[in-house]
């Protein structure tokens, strides 16, 4: 037989079996696992023991999806190696001769995902788990396994004298031995018979069997006593419960398996639960309503950096939001805590919010907010969404406490969760692949999570906020997710819009299986069956995002209501917006009178307090009449007019100064009224002269207490000039957004990849060619070699002449040793010009940094 015809040796170790991989299959293991790249590892050697590793393994096996999982769990209860069939009969039973079609449909595929993240080896006749998998997947006393399998016969007598192994082997039928080993193998061929195990349990008393029953699903220990029960008695003598410790006892495997029909789990789970439709409505009527959320939260920041105009709230020590902070701003937002902590934590995710950096540390708008009002709503809106799908921070947590029980608040630290966007973006991901018009029933879609990425009850370090139950982070996740896409107008009505569907990249829908309501309002449920799972899309990258959010802008402009240039002055002093008004005129309008209701139309309410402020920030009277007369579908009220008149009249009367400060007042009556009033005992008040007053309080506490008093001060300069103040006027330094907290090494993109699979290749080659030892290498073989200087030289160039391909040992500049494979090209002023196939490219070597050369070996015909 020739060498062509011998079939291929199995592989005897994980990094022979990667060897024998292709590029394609090397470089889906990197993506897959993108830690075992960083840094690239020097040969296959090193990324399977790399792939070993616990953290790494761990972090694998976290990211496989629940049928998976349950594969690998069932690896690790059976024989090392186990034959595909032994793994088909653990997850499928061996009660009846056909296997379960959904498990043996969906095994392939599991396997396929575990052999490609190299967590299991070998061919189908021979599967291993990996053995750092093994070690934590299989059942023990203190990492009990999710099969609810208990430890073999061999390892729960391990420590069992002979006399008593020999006494259970007697009791239980079989002959005796003369040792322990043959006692325990007859023992487990025991169990592992079904017909004799079938013999011996309808031996078995009826209270023993329940007990059986009891412990056969899991946890597979019990405790008893000194003196068993005549019903646990039986048991041990046969040894269908074998002691582990004083007063503990356990089922062993092999008998757990017989009474469960072989099955490694009491319920498989092949197939994800699909994500059905609770609800569905017309597309248009979902984008219509999600316009309207994503137009009433570009008015929500708005009005809540608006507010925080002159300097919001100031920084807590430990930074974030106080809070009483918070629920100021819940007020005057009027919305709940957490809703308020949501678009608090969005406007700062988005670059618009920051803190100023000050002595006394407040948070304040940006400059990015400046440019970010000039943009069309439906941009700004996609800037808002963008920044929320990106953000690691999650809201939902601010109220909760982290591992050292200390509160989380708004703004502050410990708010960062790594699995945030992934979340987001599955869920919006799974709600595009309903029909158009689709809400789906939340269950369905934590319950496709969670298949997805079974929870390993780990809870992130944070208990729950109030209301979230004893779910895990990844479904408070998802939760969140849900009610933040309403509320930002991703959504409408639970269902995803086709500006939601844009910005997360997501193909055109489907249309609904039945028809669509006729009437408004009316709701049809819409099911769908279970499909193979999908692979899991990632989230977009950043060049992605520009082009996702791009497109999601223009789909959502033609949906949002035109700005409106006029509004409905009435007599009662309020003025009525009938839709969202140009930026200007709202500019204008909110100095000038007080928002007194939102809503489809905004009710504005004129005051003397809002007058002042539009003369406080420079306007005049005439400005404002023709302000009113200009934007007004109906005429200006005489009511207004007269306060706007009566407001202007008395405005800047009094100058308000710094000394600490002073009144000015060319009015001496005045002054003496001001005086006299006891109201104004606070200020310190105290006369200079007929027109001067001075007094103990600050400029700004004295304007404060005149106004109050019913006066309209103007503040004034040094120089005499009134001051004019503007709502705009606080901003933070350019800041930049927070970044996100990356959830692990990013996802390699092509181009790593294959320069990655040709560096392992490289470096494989050059640790596994075949050479024979040059003269003078004194390496002694497995090492870098280890030549003489001249015989270094001497090699070089006789391999330039021959064209020979050369093993070298090479230690570069920082001290770091490495070997190659070269074909020397020209040898000359102490530096060898070769062809480098582990770089695959022609360098330059120092011979003195040349450890040693070998010729490599000839292949064998």
């Amino acid at each position: 037989m020739s060498t062509e015809d011998k079939p291929a040796a199995a592989p005897r170790s994980l990094a022979e079996a990667l060897r024998e991989r292709d590029d394609a299959s090397l470089a889906a293991l990197l993506r897959s696992r993108p830690d075992l790249i960083t840094p690239v590892p020097t040969d296959l050697t090193q990324l399977a023991t790399r792939a070993g590793t616990r953290a790494s393994v761990v972090r694998a096996l976290e990211r496989l999806d629940r049928f998976t999982l349950q594969t690998a769990q069932a690896l690790a209860v059976a024989e090392d190696p186990a034959a595909y069939g032994e793994l088909l009969a653990l997850l499928a039973g061996d009660d009846d001769g056909d296997a379960d079609p959904a498990v043996s449909a969906a095994l392939p595929r599991a396997l396929a995902v575990l052999r490609e993240q190299a967590l299991v080896w070998g061919g189908d006749d021979r599967l291993r788990l990996v053995r750092t998998a093994r070690e934590l997947l299989a059942p023990s006393p203190q990492h009990p396994s999710p099969t609810g399998l208990g430890p073999t016969v061999r390892e729960a007598t391990a420590g069992m004298s002979p006399g008593r192994i020999q006494e259970i082997v007697t009791t239980a039928g079989l002959p005796t031995t003369h040792d322990s080993v043959s006692a325990v193998t007859a023992l487990t061929a025991l169990f592992s018979d079904p017909a004799r195990m079938s013999a011996l349990l309808d031996e078995a008393p009826a209270e023993s069997v329940e007990v059986l029953e009891r412990l056969v699903w899991g946890p597979p220990y019990g405790q008893v006593t000194a003196d068993p029960a005549p019903r646990l008695r039986w048991l041990l003598d046969r040894g269908l419960l074998l002691p582990t410790a004083p007063g503990t006892v356990v089922l062993p495997r092999e008998v757990a398996l017989r009474l469960r029909a072989g099955r490694a789990h009491r319920t498989p789970e092949p197939v994800p639960p699909p994500v059905e439709a609770a609800a569905t409505h017309r597309p248009r009527v979902v984008d219509a309503t999600a316009a309207g959320q994503a137009h009433t939260a570009l008015a929500t920041v708005e009005e809540l950096l608006k507010d925080w105009h002159e300097g919001g709230p100031p920084v807590l020590r430990a930074g974030g939001l106080s809070v009483r902070d918070l629920k100021r701003t819940a007020v005057a937002l009027d919305v709940t805590e957490p809703v308020a902590a949501f678009w608090v934590e969005l406007a700062y995710a988005a670059g618009l919010l920051a803190s100023d950096g000050e002595a006394d540390e407040r948070y304040a708008a940006t400059p990015a907010y400046d440019e970010w009002l000039e943009r069309p709503d439906a941009e700004r809106w996609a800037r808002l969404a963008t920044a929320w799908l990106a953000a690691t921070r999650s809201a939902g947590l601010v109220g909760g406490r982290d591992a050292k029980d200390h509160s989380l608040s708004a703004l502050g630290p410990g708010l960062d969760r790594s699995a945030a966007p992934e979340v987001r973006h599955r869920v919006l991901t799974l709600l595009a692949a309903l029909p158009e018009g689709a809400a789906p029933a939340t269950g369905s879609v934590l319950a496709r999570l969670r298949w997805e990425r079974p929870p390993r009850g780990v809870r992130g370090g944070v208990t729950p906020a109030a209301g979230e139950g004893g779910d895990d982070l990844r479904t408070q996740l998802a939760r969140w997710t849900l009610s933040e896409a309403e509320m930002l107008g991703v959504t409408g009505r639970g269902a995803l819009s086709s500006h939601g569907r844009a910005l997360i990249g997501a193909p055109a829908p489907r249309r609904p299986e039945e028809a669509e309501p006729s009437g408004p309002g009316d709701k049809l449920p819409v099911h769908h069956r279970p499909a193979p799972p999908a692979p899991v899309p990632a989230p977009l990258s950043s060049a992605e995002r520009d082009t996702a959010s791009a497109a999601a802008a223009r789909l959502l402009a033609p949906l949002l209501p035109e700005p409106l240039d006029h509004v409905l002055l009435q007599a009662d002093l309020t003025a009525v917006a009938p839709g969202p008004l140009e930026r200007p005129l709202a500019d204008m309008l909110g100095v000038l009178a007080d928002v007194e209701s939102k809503g489809g139309a905004t009710v504005y309410r004129f005051t003397p307090g809002s007058v002042r402020r539009a003369l406080d920030a420079g306007r005049t009277a005439s400005d404002l009449h023709a302000f009113l007369t200009a934007h007004s579908r109906t005429p200006v009220p005489q009511p207004l007019a007269y306060l706007i008149d009566d407001v202007a009249r008395r405005h800047g009367h009094l100058r308000v100064g710094a000394a600490s400060a002073y009144v000015r007042c060319d009015d001496d009556a005045m002054l003496g009224e001001i005086l006299a009033d006891r109201r104004a005992a606070a200020l310190g008040l105290r006369r200079l002269a007929p027109t001067v007053l001075a007094a103990q309080a600050d400029p700004a506490g004295l304007l404060e207490g005149l106004r109050a008093m019913g006066f309209a001060p103007a503040a004034e300069s040094a120089e005499g000039d009134v001051l004019i103040t503007r709502a705009d006027a606080r901003r933070t330094p350019p800041r930049t957004p927070p970044e996100p907290v990356p959830d692990g090494p990013p996802v390699p993109d092509d181009t790593l990849l294959h320069a990655a699979v040709r560096a392992v290749r490289a470096g494989d080659l050059a640790a596994t060619a075949p050479r024979r030892a040059a003269a003078g290498d004194r390496s002694g073989g497995g090492e870098l070699p280890r030549t003489t200087a001249a015989d270094t030289l001497a090699t070089m160039q006789a391999a330039v002449l021959t064209g020979e391909v050369l093993w070298i040992g090479y230690v570069n500049a920082e001290g770091a040793a490495s070997q190659r494979v070269i074909a020397p090209v020209r040898v000359e002023g102490g530096f060898v010009t070769a062809y480098d196939h582990t770089a695959e490219e022609v360098r330059t070597y120092p011979l003195h940094r040349i450890t040693g050369v070998a010729e490599l070996a000839d292949e064998e015909g």
